[in-house]
């Protein structure tokens, strides 16, 4: 009769959830004139509690997917509060906490009573924690608006196909010809420039930011933003030099690539242009379709490390002020999700994603990543970790920089890189996230450079791999800390006429909120 009672109970709260508060009141009235009740007897029979407590328990369990429906990301902490009030039938069959979801200080939740340890083990039917539940909400929304990617995509891919060509060639074929060379140089040098920054930078930025695209979507636009940029770069980087040197020896033939060289090496897994490379003499379809299987593989494994350990972490943070101990202990329970993101995107992206262009190309330089896990500097982690951008950056910024200045001024060349490698990263994290935190951009100017030079080649002995490890594991758990904290944070305390002020100013140390 009493679990028939509480069942109503339960349901009456969530469908009246406007009476909330008085239904309470009316529990705590009914859980003290039975507890009185009780003591009136002048006993407690423990074998009826007993019973009464897994029947509780039990049915709680069996309302969970219900739950699930009725009050969306809050079922957690509701199901926690009931089977919380069915173990405190030990103490007289009265509540000792209350049933409210939004009750939001732990500091006032009662302690998880049990049968007294003569009475052994008692099983109800429960899930575990780590249940694989397959509900792509989080997934859905973090992908949405994926039509204006497309055509984002599509419209970004034309633009560098047709505009960069077309300005070389017309550069090129005209260079043998003018009478002002410098002049004509500096025109199509500038209406490059402007390409760049015009249509390949504030283009996709404009989108991004108009469409409101989500977090996920972002960030395929900004990287394929990145990737055509350094790709044209690239392009007349490498062309212009041999132009150049067909002018100077007077060569009857001007030295443009065909439209069928340039257009291989804009989905070809390299940032380096060459007219030719290395390539395979067939295509394993069945070696591509399982590389793409496991880069979905790996994308649904990231999705759960944020749906079952990320999101309740972070989405439970609230009230306590921002303080070390908060800080320190969010850090550390981020190390274990930090580290498995980090693998999982490592292997979907510089193994899977890259040869399965690399295998539909016949592209036959896979070397897209050496033996980072073995560096015992930082110095050989750089250069190992992403081979392919570590490339674009060492020939296109370090070694021009060297060029155009002095070889001795080797140290600010490497800063240089750092500054370029830093700033892009915070802009597409910024972008991605719709604010700005630099944290990142902090790790890879100061910590990430002293430790270039501190832990350096001279490095060799297994200790400066341990510490390595070590770093790495702390940096990422910072990076997913913070960022998360102010992703939540400027989700529960948004401001109604946000100022630019307010988009780089951080919420996560302001914000008090409750669920």
């Amino acid at each position: 009769m009493v679990v028939g009672e509480e069942k109503m109970s339960v349901r009456k709260r969530l469908s009246k959830s406007s009476n909330h508060a008085e239904e309470e009141e009316e529990d705590q009235r009914d859980c003290a004139e039975e507890s009185q009740e009780a003591l009136s007897n002048g006993r407690v029979d423990l074998k009826q509690l007993i019973s009464k407590k897994i029947k509780l328990t039990a049915e709680a369990e069996e309302l969970k997917p219900f739950f699930m429906k009725e009050v969306g990301s809050h079922f957690d902490d509701f199901v926690t509060n009931l089977i919380e009030k069915s173990t405190s039938l030990d103490n007289g069959g009265c509540a000792l906490t209350s049933f409210s979801i939004f009750e939001g200080d732990n500091n006032h939740r009662a302690k998880d009573l049990r049968a007294p340890p003569e009475h052994g083990k008692i099983f109800v039917t429960r899930r575990s924690v780590l249940e694989l539940v397959l509900e792509f909400n989080l997934m859905s929304y973090a992908f949405g608006k994926l039509t204006v990617v497309l055509w984002t995509w599509l419209t970004m891919f034309l633009c560098t196909l047709t505009v960069p060509y077309f300005l070389f060639q017309r550069w090129a074929r005209g260079y043998h010809r003018t009478s002002h060379p410098v002049v004509h140089s500096f025109i199509h040098c500038f209406l490059f420039v402007v390409f760049q920054i015009g249509v390949l930078g504030l283009g996709p930025l404009y989108v991004v930011l108009a469409y409101t695209l989500p977090p996920a979507s972002r960030c395929i636009v900004i990287l394929e933003q990145i990737r055509f940029i350094m790709k044209t770069h690239s392009f007349v980087r490498e062309n212009v030099p041999r132009v150049l040197n067909s002018a100077k020896e007077k060569s009857s033939t001007v030295p443009v690539p065909t439209v069928n060289q340039y257009l291989y090496f804009l989905f070809a897994p390299t940032l380096i242009y060459r007219d030719s490379y290395p390539r395979t003499p067939t295509v394993r379809w069945g070696y591509v379709t399982m590389q793409f299987a496991q880069v979905f593989g790996c994308l649904f494994y990231v999705y759960y490390v944020f749906e079952r350990i990320c999101t309740p972490l972070f989405r439970n943070i609230k009230q306590e002020p921002f303080s070390a101990r908060v800080l320190i202990l969010c850090i550390f329970n981020s190390i274990l999700p930090g580290a498995l993101i980090l693998f999982l995107t490592f292997f979907a992206f510089l193994h899977c994603w890259l040869n399965a262009f690399a295998e539909m190309l016949r592209f036959g330089d896979r070397m897209f990543y050496k033996d980072w896990w073995n560096s015992t500097s930082y110095s050989n982690y750089y250069r190992t970790w992403n081979v392919v951008v570590h490339d674009w950056l060492y020939y296109y910024a370090y070694k021009d920089f060297l060029w155009f200045f002095t070889k001795r001024l080797r140290a600010v060349a490497m800063l240089a890189v750092f500054a370029v490698s830093a700033t892009v990263h915070e802009y597409a994290l910024a972008v991605s996230l719709s604010f700005f935190y630099p944290v990142l951009f902090v790790l890879f100017m100061f910590f990430g450079m002293a430790f270039n030079f501190i832990v350096n080649d001279s490095r060799k002995r297994p200790i400066w791999n341990v510490l390595m490890w070590t770093s790495l594991f702390a940096g990422n758990a910072v990076l997913l800390c913070f960022y998360s904290q102010e992703w939540y944070a400027r989700q529960h305390c948004p401001l109604k006429n946000p100022t630019f002020l307010d988009y780089i100013r951080p919420r996560s140390w302001t914000c008090r909120y409750v669920f």
